[in-house]
């Protein structure tokens, strides 16, 4: 299921890229779909929240996890709609796309070019989504 409906333009693909700010990744571990602050996203599959904070370039992240499965919803906004540890099923809103800009993260070292704290690396808001399968980044297209 895909995670943001109404939102399928992708600016950034898995894989090699140039590197669109500081402290971005050259080898791109997922993809991005921009949409403005608040749109909420959706569990792709039944799983368990496993993981709920802020995480260094990925920003403030929510995973969702399922048998050798890990999806990574990275740039989300920082008031968290689900808990560690909930169950949650397929197409259940389970967040919304963050700001750019989030203040008061301790040890957030990622900043735009006018200093301003962002929201991990990120030059605007979206959805950053990686998959992972035993551990290992998967390209999330070729799940959906």
């Amino acid at each position: 299921m895909w995670p943001l409906p109404g939102y399928t333009r992708i600016s950034s693909f898995f894989g090699k890229r140039t590197t669109p700010t500081s402290g971005a990744s050259s080898s791109h571990s997922g993809i991005d779909i921009p949409a403005p602050p608040g749109t909420k996203f959706i569990a792709v599959a039944d799983g368990q929240i496993t993981f709920r904070q802020f995480l260094g370039a990925g920003g403030y992240t929510i995973t969702l996890s399922f048998g050798n499965f890990k999806v990574s919803y990275c740039h989300c906004d920082p008031n968290f709609i689900v808990n560690l540890g909930d169950t949650i099923q397929q197409g259940q809103i389970i967040g919304q796309v963050g700001p750019k800009y989030v203040y008061g993260v301790k040890g957030n070292m990622y900043h735009d070019s006018t200093g301003k704290p962002t929201n991990g690396a990120t030059t605007g808001p979206h959805l950053h989504l990686g998959i992972r399968i035993n551990g290992k980044y998967q390209n999330p297209l070729d799940y959906f």
